[in-house]
């Protein structure tokens, strides 16, 4: 194959590898459990701070009147908070609380056990090596 074709033989090999650990990541998330949504939202909460909820829904790439729910209800089970934003009375802030970070570390915890369960039982050890190299990669790809 061309080096091109190389590349864009990898990208796809990359993709769908990609594409199915989060797929199967999704799968074993607990029933009842929080949305993706939720998720998202919590985990944008807790590494950029307190933002409006246009920023919110500007980052998860989603209408602001989807968000409306999902920050009520966030906001109901006590996993965020809503302040007046002080330089403009007319935007809110949200915040994730104490039981939202619980709620994230938690879903978290879950996947990586599952994921280290499924590397222990299917990788050898070598193979758990090379996968942690290429993980390194593909985050410094995400990076660029």
């Amino acid at each position: 194959m061309a080096p091109d074709q190389d590349l864009a033989e990898l990208a796809r090999t990359v993709r769908e590898g990609v594409v199915r650990v989060s797929l199967r990541m999704r799968a074993e998330r607990e029933r009842g459990g929080p949305s993706p949504l939720v998720l998202a939202v919590l985990s944008r909460l807790y590494r950029g701070g307190t933002q409006t909820p246009k920023a919110l829904a500007d980052s998860e790439r989603v209408h602001p009147q989807s968000l409306t729910r999902v920050l009520a209800s966030l906001d109901r089970d006590g996993l965020v908070t809503r302040r007046p934003d002080p330089d403009d009375g007319r935007q809110v802030l949200i915040e994730i609380t104490a039981r939202g970070l619980e709620t994230l570390r938690a879903y978290g915890d879950r996947q990586r056990r599952w994921l280290a369960e499924a590397m222990a039982e299917t990788l050898t050890e070598t193979e758990r090596e090379l996968l942690g190299m290429a993980a390194k990669l593909m985050m410094r790809v995400a990076d660029w």
